[in-house]
């Protein structure tokens, strides 16, 4: 077994299920998740099958909380592959914001909410090689959020999740269709103070 991954100002981190590949560079505050050959995570929509061979590595969820990393892909690119800010309760209630590779080649923030079936949601196109991700948890909801700089963010979605807890809330990366995908997280930050308006770019 290895040893456990340690981010300061984070709780203990913990797999959601299966061990995954993880290193952390505590000089530059990098966390590198490293998905295995064609895993993803989705309880797909059209013919109900659950795909959730990859494995996120998060902590227990406050009951407020903002989560919020800069994240990129190093490696070779193939459709659907990502870095992920996730949330999972058990396999049927769960979402991920995912910086993705579409069909198209184009690289785009995604988002996936799932109570029991997968609802899944292109959002925007990212020129850039990087993009800030954020998981917001107020109340029984949560939010999700993107920005290009990490300070204006851009509103993704608003969502429950059918489960009563606990959640936790981390990081993944998925390659569904290609030999693997590096993903790369830094800029790691946690805080228990939400936006008091999820729309206004705060």
């Amino acid at each position: 077994m290895a040893m456990p991954v340690v981010i300061d100002d984070l709780p203990a981190l913990e797999w959601s299920h299966d061990e995954g590949e993880a290193t952390f560079d505590a000089a530059t505050g990098a966390l590198t998740l490293t998905a295995r050959p064609g895993s993803d995570w989705i309880n797909d929509p059209l013919d109900g099958e659950r795909r959730q061979g990859a494995t996120g590595l998060g902590f227990l969820a406050p009951g407020e909380l903002s989560f919020s990393a800069r994240v990129a892909v190093t490696s070779q690119r193939s459709t659907f592959d990502a870095a992920v800010l996730t949330v999972w309760g058990d396999r049927d209630h769960w979402a991920k914001l995912c910086f993705e590779l579409s069909p198209q080649g184009q690289a785009m923030v995604v988002s996936v909410v799932t109570n029991g079936p997968s609802d899944d949601c292109s959002s925007s196109v990212v020129a850039q090689a990087s993009t800030h991700l954020r998981v917001v948890r107020t109340g029984e909801a949560w939010a999700f959020h993107s920005s290009d700089d990490g300070v204006r963010w851009t509103f993704v979605r608003v969502f429950r999740l059918d489960f009563p807890g606990p959640f936790r809330v981390g990081m993944m990366a998925q390659a569904p269709t290609g030999d693997t995908c590096v993903a790369v997280f830094d800029r790691i930050a946690l805080g228990e103070t939400v936006p008091r308006d999820l729309r206004d770019g705060s």
